[in-house]
């Protein structure tokens, strides 16, 4: 079974997260599979926007945290930074339909989605501080330009999970619809997009996008901490915490 599952139909392709015995845990495979596709849909004429899905009730639970364990999983040209290269620069509208847990990556990617809809019952959460990590796909820079150093540091330093309304509150989210409609809805906005002058909609885009430089200076700048932090005995105590279901035990 392919864990990474796209379609293309009405000129919308669908990247849908499959693997739902792992809540969408995403591994170095996936990511890949991920970028491909947004490599492909950023020079397919006929794709005007993207939808980005989960399967088995979740959106994803975030890393596979055994996955990054391995020595190349954050390769400056590996798998996980074509992704978020990729998502940081994509092009076209990039529509993301959210139902239960969006942890670490699943919610950090929605911040560079152009419109987001989110279940009711839908968490969010960035626990990087609390797995010995930092933050990634830029979200030290964008998060608190988007809902200010205070409420941030809340989300990145306490990690505090937040609901599908506070999620609309702070701008992550574009609309809070009942959990099984959400992707109906997600696609109702895709098919919207899909329907207008696409180099009027990319070139929108472009100018609302801002600083891309930066914010892929950013993610550079996350991925060497965030490699170096790996290596740390904070992380291999958070890792092992979290397998054996207890709470780390910090020095």
């Amino acid at each position: 079974m392919a864990e990474i599952v796209v379609t293309v139909a009405d000129r919308i392709m669908e990247i849908r997260l499959n693997r739902p015995e792992k809540r969408n845990a995403i591994t170095a495979a996936m990511y890949s599979a991920m970028a491909d596709a947004l490599a492909q849909a950023t020079g397919d004429g006929q794709v005007r926007a993207v939808m980005i899905v989960g399967s088995g009730g979740h959106f994803t639970a975030g890393n596979d945290l055994r996955d990054f364990q391995e020595p190349t999983a954050l390769d400056s040209d590996g798998p996980v930074f074509r992704f978020l290269s990729a998502i940081a620069t994509f092009p076209k509208v990039l529509i993301a339909g959210v139902v239960g847990s969006a942890i670490g990556i699943g919610t950090t990617m929605l911040l560079h989605c152009d419109l987001v809809v989110a279940g009711r019952e839908a968490k969010f959460a960035m626990p990087f501080v609390d797995l010995g990590l930092v933050p990634e796909a830029g979200s030290s820079l964008i998060l608190p330009a988007l809902v200010g150093r205070q409420r941030a540091a809340k989300l990145l330093l306490l990690a505090d999970r937040f609901g599908a309304e506070e999620a609309l509150d702070f701008g992550i989210v574009t609309e809070v619809v009942d959990d099984g409609s959400v992707e109906e809805a997600a696609r109702g906005l895709a098919l919207r997009i899909a329907a207008k002058a696409p180099n009027a909609v990319m070139i929108t885009k472009r100018l609302m996008m801002g600083n891309v430089a930066a914010v892929e200076q950013r993610i550079g700048e996350e991925a060497a901490e965030f490699a170096e932090r790996l290596r740390s005995p904070e992380v291999a105590e958070a890792i092992t915490a979290f397998y054996e279901k207890r709470p780390p035990r910090f020095a």
